[in-house]
């Protein structure tokens, strides 16, 4: 075989692409699949002077002790019920928002509604909740300034246990919703315009545009983005649970990335935290490749 006609010619040909995926390759090895050895911890009783080599084996007890507490089970129920609402709400209104811009005629205001949904994602949520505690605040936030002038006590929504999960639901599915609107959008700009023309010449309107073209044209991306949603139901938001809790909502707000941490870094239990990381990622793969095989047996859409 010619060296000009082998594999061999290729790699020298497109040589400069590949140097520039070095770097990618280089930090997920080094921060992604490196780190994965550290998973050995859960089966140890880890002691950082001795190194995880030389810590002595502990088996399964690490998830024993986590089926067997209490307040582990308490922390889990808390992070179904938040991510479940997410998932309920938060999934379907980027689909709705997707659809709602395809309807937008005026290019301006488009644009303006895009780069408004879009901009929150950008900001970390060490900003945005200082930006939803304020909206909430009982002295000075808007909500109880509307709520005094009604002659109404103001309420200190973010220190309620009846309404911080409903905010933290409402938060998230504010900071990402314009931003996960962005692959809705591109599956439907890339449905064909003729579909349309053919609707209207037999009288279709707008709904039924979008319920017959739109909606089953997007079926497949709406599908494998479910799949992948899934896998979030036992996976939470630990930045925006982090800067939203505190003390007052422990019981309602406290969630397995913030259980995990309290345990890991501040009672220094390395072992009890990486069973606890390492159940939640086994679930969630589980819920995908469920999620997935009922997907490919129902619809023929899948990710595998």
């Amino acid at each position: 075989m010619s060296l000009n006609k082998g594999p061999l010619s290729q790699y020298v040909k497109y040589r400069s692409f590949f140097l520039m995926l070095i770097p990618v390759f280089a930090y997920f090895g080094l921060f992604h699949y490196g780190p994965m050895y550290g998973i050995v911890i859960a089966f140890k009783d880890f002691y950082p002077l001795k190194g995880i080599m030389g810590s002595p084996w502990a088996g399964l007890e690490h998830f024993q002790e986590i089926f067997d507490s209490l307040f582990f089970k308490a922390v889990l129920k808390n992070t179904l019920i938040i991510s479940f609402s997410k998932l309920i709400f938060g999934f379907p209104a980027p689909i709705l928002l997707a659809i709602l811009l395809n309807e937008v005629r005026n290019l301006r205001y488009k644009k303006l509604v895009q780069s408004v949904t879009y901009l929150p994602h950008f900001i970390s949520w060490v900003v945005l909740a200082g930006m939803v505690i304020e909206l909430f605040s009982p002295s000075r936030g808007p909500i109880n300034i509307v709520l005094q002038n009604l002659n109404l006590e103001p309420i200190f929504f973010i220190a309620e246990p009846d309404w911080f999960r409903k905010i933290v639901v409402g938060s998230g599915i504010w900071r990402e919703l314009g931003w996960s609107s962005i692959i809705y959008l591109a599956a439907i700009t890339g449905i064909d315009p003729e579909l349309y023309d053919v609707a209207e010449l037999d009288g279709a309107g707008r709904f039924r545009k979008i319920i017959n073209i739109t909606l089953p044209c997007m079926a497949p991306v709406i599908i494998i983005m479910f799949i992948f949603a899934t896998g979030s139901i036992i996976n939470d938001d630990f930045d925006q649970t982090f800067n939203l809790l505190n003390s007052k909502v422990m019981d309602v707000g406290d969630v397995l990335s913030t259980y995990t941490f309290r345990e890991g870094l501040q009672r220094m239990n390395y072992s009890y935290a990486t069973a606890v990381g390492l159940f939640k990622n086994i679930v969630a793969f589980s819920l995908v490749m469920l999620t997935n095989a009922i997907a490919k047996r129902t619809s023929d859409y899948s990710i595998l």
